[in-house]
């Protein structure tokens, strides 16, 4: 088969869809040995690593790059859904389409994976741009799409609940992780940097916009008072205003992933308070370090966190503050939940994702 991908999210440092891209990608390149993949990357600004660049000249694979904004693509392919991928392409078998555009095709195959459905739960809590760019693209992938791949089975109910199409089509193909266990030094360093020791501080990870419920989580952490533990929230800035002052919190932005690795390895736990998740990196990325995790029992979290964390309702602040407090107290419950999630995690690598869409790809 010729597959083409569209790759432009990999640029996105620090976003769930960029992580995917990059994992699948370097599956891509290091187990693939039958089929011709394109690699279609459109960005004006923003430029793929070079390293990345010469891995698919090296593996014998096309990469297609050209200096389209963002912006023109969703215009030309959401909105007036015209200019076929394959006339940037070359001929496909199949074309995988990406979390932001939906190209129209002239031969091939499409498949789209949909990350999640938060504008249809949420909308208040989404930009109104993306909101609108994503309900064009949900069109065509209704219309157009021959298969469609959700990110867990949270996501697959949303697909055919909320959307108009054969249900067949919808498959469910989990992401992997990619974290590294950081050695000591770099553990070392990440806490010297930021000020903190280990088992010191309560972590939580996410874009800082309403959907992440991290105002809820700073409220539900006042009413701990527990001075001891400092509140530390990572994550690039997002949309809309958040306030997020207060006593023993910090918000430290983006960070490297070793030192994002580091922290989940040294806090004394995660939280995750998100009101909806596709799939949930963080919660995943963490129980892959050892991380005790406390996270909202809405849509993917639910199905990810079951039996290895202790789950709140996210619009609860009392159970919030509740389930912290447990852990808190509990260091016997603690090491068990660390325990139990570093097992769980192992089930989830990029090798097995990457060849999961191959075989479906294959038999669609």
């Amino acid at each position: 088969m010729r597959i083409g991908i569209d790759i432009s999210q990999i640029v996105y440092s620090g976003t769930g869809v960029a992580r995917y891209t990059q994992g699948l990608v370097e599956a891509i390149l290091q187990y693939e040995n039958q089929h011709q993949w394109v690699f279609f990357f459109a960005s004006l600004r923003r430029a793929l690593p070079a390293k990345l660049v010469a891995q698919i000249a090296q593996k014998g694979f096309i990469l297609k790059q050209y200096k389209i904004p963002p912006t023109l693509l969703s215009l030309l392919w959401n909105r007036w859904h015209f200019i076929n991928v394959e006339w940037l392409t070359g001929k496909l078998d199949w074309y995988i389409s990406s979390d932001w555009t939906e190209p129209p095709v002239k031969n091939a195959k499409k498949a789209t994976i949909i990350h999640d459905l938060a504008f249809l739960h949420y909308p208040e809590t989404i930009d109104w741009k993306i909101l609108k760019t994503q309900q064009q693209r949900l069109i065509h992938v209704c219309h157009e799409s021959d298969l469609i791949l959700a990110d867990s089975d949270s996501t697959k109910r949303d697909i055919e609940h909320f959307l108009t199409l054969n249900k067949a089509k919808v498959q469910t193909i989990y992401p992997g992780i990619s974290t590294r266990i950081p050695d000591k030094s770099t553990v070392q360093k990440t806490l010297a940097k930021f000020g903190l020791k280990k088992q010191n501080f309560i972590l939580s990870v996410g874009k800082l916009e309403p959907r992440k419920n991290l105002e809820r989580l700073l409220e539900a952490y006042k009413k701990l008072n527990q001075s001891k533990y400092q509140l530390i929230i990572v994550g690039p800035k997002g949309w809309g205003s958040l306030n997020l002052a207060g006593e023993n919190v910090r918000v430290i932005g983006f960070v490297k992933d070793e030192e994002l690795y580091s922290l989940y390895q040294a806090c004394l736990f995660f939280v995750y308070p998100s009101l909806y998740e596709g799939f949930g990196y963080p919660v995943l990325e963490a129980a892959s370090l050892g991380a005790a995790i406390a996270t909202s029992n809405r849509s993917s979290l639910q199905e990810l966190g079951q039996g290895i964390s202790l789950q709140f309702n996210p619009e609860n602040v009392a159970d919030i503050t509740g389930k912290m407090s447990t852990l808190i107290s509990n260091p016997d419950l603690r090491t068990d939940l660390s325990q139990k999630a570093i097992v769980k995690s192992q089930e989830f690598t990029w090798q097995k994702t990457y060849q999961q869409i191959v075989e479906v790809l294959k038999n669609s």
